[in-house]
């Protein structure tokens, strides 16, 4: 029943006046400026976690804030090694001009890598729906034959059919892959749909990517995951400077610690903007239960 009345929530968000939502997501999103997401990640770096800083943002057809984010991010480089933080970045192609133009999209980054490379740092491409996900891969080869695998990496979906040839896929050296199960509303012509199928496609994909001595970002809060993926990691003899786990900010705050507490290492996705509100949005059609507090908030108001 609660589960049925929180997917009920979800479908009113649009409904859901912003500062509602902006109180219910505020544990999750660092702010709206990079001070706000530099002090989140000085206090995750004291606790012993990494990060990976996101500036929110997509889906951008206008080539001047294409170009604006791309700025941006070069300025979160720059932040990032003045402020000596243990924090790389996460970016989306579609919000550099992915969908305006791939080969301007290809220059954008590439100045983002280039930065990140000449800061001895790294920058993740995201992954967004189906529709950008055969871009996406064909820009990260472009990327590693230029930066190699050490300052560019990709996410996988475990939702997706094609993950596991994607993964078959994958250049041959220093290939490092962000493991998720997806949150894009897809159809079943591409994706799995079945939790259970979703699970075990995510630990067929973590074992190969593993048996090919692909650095793996765990990315799940999900504890069965988890515990099979350690046992899997322990299984392998993978070194713990092979993986890491990651998770999203805000959320299992506690199983987090406790996975740094075991010795593995850890990251934080910290995402920053002042478009927090669509970001927002998203996480919560991904996890019905969390919109139960935007109605409570409401009640409260």
């Amino acid at each position: 029943m609660a589960s049925t009345f929180s997917r009920l929530v979800v479908a009113t968000l649009p409904a859901v006046p912003k500062f509602i939502v902006g109180r219910v997501a505020a544990p999750y999103v660092a702010g709206e400026t990079l001070d706000d997401a530099v002090a989140t990640i000085r206090e995750l770096n004291a606790e012993g976690a990494m990060a990976t800083l996101d500036l929110l943002g997509e889906e951008v057809r206008d080539r001047a804030r294409a170009r604006a984010a791309t700025e941006e991010y070069l300025r979160i480089l720059d932040r990032i090694r003045a402020d000596g933080l243990d924090s790389n970045v996460s970016v989306k192609l579609s919000q550099l001009g992915q969908q305006l133009d791939e080969g301007f999209c290809l220059e954008n980054v590439t100045e983002v890598v280039a930065a990140a490379d000449g800061h001895d740092n790294f920058v993740r491409l995201d992954m967004e729906d189906h529709t950008t996900t055969a871009s996406t891969l064909g820009i990260y080869r472009a990327l590693c034959e230029r930066f190699g695998g050490r300052r560019v990496g990709v996410v996988f979906q475990s939702y997706m059919r094609r993950t596991l040839q994607d993964v078959a896929e994958l250049p041959a050296a220093d290939a490092n892959v962000r493991l998720c199960k997806g949150i894009y509303i897809e159809p079943q012509a591409v994706a799995w749909k079945g939790y259970e199928t979703v699970r075990l496609n995510f630990l067929a994909a973590l074992e190969k990517l593993l048996t090919r001595g692909v650095y793996v970002g765990v990315a799940t809060h999900d504890e069965y995951l988890i515990c099979a993926a350690v046992a899997m990691l322990d299984r392998l003899g993978v070194p713990r400077e092979r993986y890491e786990f990651q998770m999203l900010l805000g959320v299992e705050p506690r199983l987090r610690k406790i996975l740094i507490a075991a010795g593995h290492r850890l990251r934080v996705y910290v995402p920053y903007g002042r478009e927090w509100y669509q970001y927002s949005v998203r996480r919560l059609r991904e996890n019905p239960e969390v919109a139960l507090h935007v109605m409570r908030a409401m009640f409260r108001r």
